[in-house]
């Protein structure tokens, strides 16, 4: 039993944006629930404001984040809806790999 190839389309770039540490570090950061500026998701990384926009670029094409204008600035939050479906996909994924495992002790028990 195979996972829809929709599904696997949708997840793919969440992963891939979640392959990198600095990014990882960048929605740590912002899974507190308060949405951040730039200049607050620079702070403490040794990072310049550039180099923290490009990783949240990715992030944001992964549909992880988003942003919204406050004043003259953006603000970043965590789409907790896509990281639901990331999360879904990595159990099903987790109880097949359950099912076949338990399928081939009974194999070699027999």
């Amino acid at each position: 039993m195979s996972r829809p190839r929709k599904a696997r389309a949708a997840v793919a770039p969440v992963f891939a944006a979640l392959g990198d540490p600095i990014r990882l570090s960048l929605l740590s950061r912002l899974c507190d629930g308060r949405s951040q500026s730039i200049s607050q998701l620079t702070t403490g990384t040794g990072l310049t404001r550039q180099g923290v926009t490009k990783h949240l670029v990715i992030l944001a094409q992964a549909r992880i984040i988003s942003n919204e204008r406050v004043g003259r600035e953006s603000r970043f939050f965590v789409r907790a809806e896509t990281l639901r479906d990331a999360s879904k996909y990595l159990e099903q994924a987790s109880l097949q790999w359950d099912e076949a495992a338990e399928r081939l002790k009974r194999l070699v028990e027999e």
